[in-house]
């Protein structure tokens, strides 16, 4: 019956977000809640899976920019109305939940949050892009028997393990979600923390302390090849060489206005954080699946998808030194089906 009366209120609620209707959005949560729908499912399954269309029209170039963002501040209204109304009383320990350095994506994280504080945890929502110096200073200043950290992009997995390791040395157990660790969590796994796939395994997870601390260590000994650290070295030097390379092979490029050229070169070094992140875990379906969306995202905006070909092209010559990278880059190449052509904006 609740699952039924959540996906009636389905379409709605979407259109509610299409529209950038806020208090009718509100509404249609609180009606819910009203008719006796628990606020978890309408947190799982009203507000979560419209996010992610939300995402999908982004992705699909039918919603610009301004539009996901209205939406998404409205999802984050949404989920504070639903969290007024439960107002849970805390019974059990207190829980830190935040979102990896540079991670602004921070909604999927609320809603956790959410979820441990209506199965009785004590939450600290510590929000967006939280540097691990300053979660670790919060930690030491305020007792927490967990923390529980999410990431949305893989590019940010070396950055994660950063802020897992610092947590344990305070002696703090971790557990982990989002995307960026993998559908499966299989990154999770290479970085040997645990990781929960959604806001109710994550409860659970964190109610069991022998669990919570039984991952196995980090299956990282390839990083022993030094082609990860030398790659971030080179970072800015293969921005500009690629950048320097479209703009002698495509001409057009040097008309390009600020915002196209603030684009193009985000897009490059994008490829040089995913391709570093896939070393780090030694996973090079990362870096292949990235480009298949990086891809999918250009065409849609109407970039040929030759000019991502041209581009792993000219890093796989600048990195010939590098074997992983370079299997990387060429695995990834088979996944671009366009021949070379001219990017645009």
């Amino acid at each position: 019956m609740t699952a039924t009366v959540t996906e009636a209120a389905y379409p709605g609620y979407l259109e509610c977000l299409a529209e950038a209707d806020e208090y009718a959005a509100v509404e249609v949560a609180t009606g819910l809640l009203e008719a006796g729908v628990p606020a978890e499912r309408v947190l799982l399954d009203l507000v979560a899976p419209a996010q992610a269309e939300v995402g999908e029209r982004w992705a699909r170039n039918e919603w610009s920019v301004a539009q996901e963002h209205a939406a998404t501040h409205i999802s984050e209204r949404v989920v504070a109305a639903v969290a007024a109304y439960a107002n849970p009383r805390p019974t059990r320990g207190r829980i830190v939940v935040a979102c990896m350095d540079g991670e602004w994506h921070a909604l999927p994280a609320r809603l956790v949050a959410e979820v441990l504080r209506l199965r009785g945890w004590q939450v600290t929502f510590l929000g967006a892009s939280v540097p691990a110096a300053h979660l670790i200073s919060y930690l030491h200043r305020y007792d927490a028997d967990a923390v529980a950290l999410a990431c949305a992009l893989p590019m940010r997995l070396p950055h994660a393990h950063r802020m897992i390791e610092a947590c344990r040395r305070s002696d703090v157990p971790v557990v982990v979600g989002g995307r960026g660790f993998g559908d499966d969590g299989r990154w999770a796994r290479v970085l040997g923390v645990p990781w929960a796939p959604s806001g109710p395994a994550a409860a659970d997870l964190l109610a069991d302390e022998r669990a919570l601390r039984a991952a196995p260590p980090a299956a990282l000994d390839h990083l022993a090849d030094d082609e990860y650290t030398s790659l971030v070295k080179r970072r800015g030097e293969l921005i500009d060489s690629a950048l320097a390379d479209l703009r002698e092979r495509v001409p057009g490029v040097r008309q390009y206005t600020a915002a196209q050229l603030d684009s193009t070169i985000s897009d490059l070094g994008y490829i040089v954080d995913f391709l570093a992140a896939a070393l780090y875990v030694d996973d090079e379906s990362l870096f292949a699946e990235f480009v298949e969306w990086l891809v999918a995202i250009l065409v849609s905006r109407g970039v040929p998808a030759g000019a991502v070909a041209s581009t792993l092209d000219h890093y796989g010559q600048s990195l010939r030194d590098f074997p992983r990278a370079g299997r990387f880059l060429d695995r990834a190449r088979t996944r671009v089906d366009a021949p070379a052509g001219a990017p645009g904006r």
